[in-house]
């Protein structure tokens, strides 16, 4: 696989990548976000972003944004460090990274943000399981830019990102991008044609 060097280093790593899931969860959870969803609904997964469900569940539409998280921040380090940084570290910057991430979201501030400029008006956060499967999802998305590496190279990744990105907007018409552009700078446009499809 080449991922790690060592059965040592590869410990540490997994140690690390536990550790920042486990400080994540601790922090979700000082900040009252519930473990599941509150409705009580105990399936897996949920498939409708308008919803209440949204976020509540192991998996939903967004999940795959996180998995692209994995990828597209793969990419920018491959091509900020390249092999003057290690892929374990990589990894495990990437996962510290979408752990602040997932708090920043659950954040008071931001959810109301989410709320006032995207399509997620009726966002609440996430749950805190929903969180522990977005990290997950991205820290798998990194994997497999890792391993795949050597065989594909970087352009694997970024055709990765393009078609996660080209499928999340067929599909519930948002995306990585989108969701950046309309936290950043809200568009009524984008706006107005995503609730088109609600």
């Amino acid at each position: 696989m080449n991922l790690i060097s060592s059965p040592s280093s590869t410990a540490k790593t997994a140690y690390g990548l536990v550790g920042i899931a486990g400080l994540m969860t601790a922090i979700l959870a000082m900040l009252g976000r519930v473990w599941w969803c509150q409705i009580g609904d105990l399936s897996p997964w949920s498939w409708e972003i308008w919803s209440s469900h949204n976020s509540q569940h192991l998996i939903d539409p967004y999940s795959l944004s996180h998995l692209e998280h994995g990828f597209a921040l793969w990419v920018i380090f491959h091509l900020l460090a390249g092999k003057k940084v290690s892929q374990s570290s990589i990894l495990i910057t990437i996962a510290a990274i979408e752990a602040v991430w997932e708090i920043t979201e659950n954040t008071p501030w931001m959810i109301q943000r989410y709320r006032e400029t995207t399509i997620s008006l009726d966002y609440f956060g996430d749950s805190i399981l929903n969180s522990i499967s977005d990290y997950l999802m991205c820290v798998t998305g990194t994997v497999i830019a890792i391993v795949s590496r050597h065989r594909f190279g970087i352009w694997m990744a970024v055709l990765v990102v393009a078609l996660l990105e080209i499928a999340s907007i067929l599909w519930i018409r948002d995306s990585l991008a989108l969701n950046i552009i309309m936290l950043a700078f809200p568009i009524e446009a984008i706006r107005d044609w995503q609730s088109a499809g609600k």
